[in-house]
């Protein structure tokens, strides 16, 4: 009766319990998504799935946006991703941007941008295409 062989869970064999953070193989909290989505009231049932697929997105576009502050933080000579590096990023990629139109972001300042008919004009006469200011 008292076989160890034929007991299925005791507490020296229990697994140690695992998030659903390290289940979904995700970094972002998935149990803390999930009963924000509760506790929001945007729908009378939440799935289960759904906790894991907002945490997958949200670390996606983290990861995005990072990678792509990191590589502006590097051309600029720099250790540490700054404000500047973030507006930078999202601002040069087209999707991104898009989605983060009527984002303000404090202290990003703006992109460097001038106008074309600002540029002057290019001439095939030679150094002195526009009249001396000179009477």
């Amino acid at each position: 009766m008292n076989d160890p062989s034929n007991v299925s869970s005791s507490s020296a064999e229990r697994k140690p319990p695992r998030t659903a953070s390290a289940r979904a193989g995700l970094q972002f909290p998935v149990a803390r998504l999930q009963r924000y989505l509760k506790k929001g009231r945007y729908a009378a049932r939440v799935g289960t799935g759904s906790g894991v697929y907002l945490a997958a997105v949200l670390e996606y576009l983290c990861a995005e946006i990072l990678e792509l502050a990191g590589n502006a933080a590097r051309d600029n000579k720099k250790q540490r991703i700054n404000p500047r590096h973030l507006q930078l990023a999202i601002r040069n990629d087209e999707e991104l941007n898009k989605m983060l139109a009527h984002v303000t972001i404090s202290q990003g300042g703006v992109i460097p941008n001038i106008h074309a008919a600002l540029l002057p004009t290019k001439s095939k006469k030679g150094i002195r295409s526009m009249p001396s200011q000179e009477l």
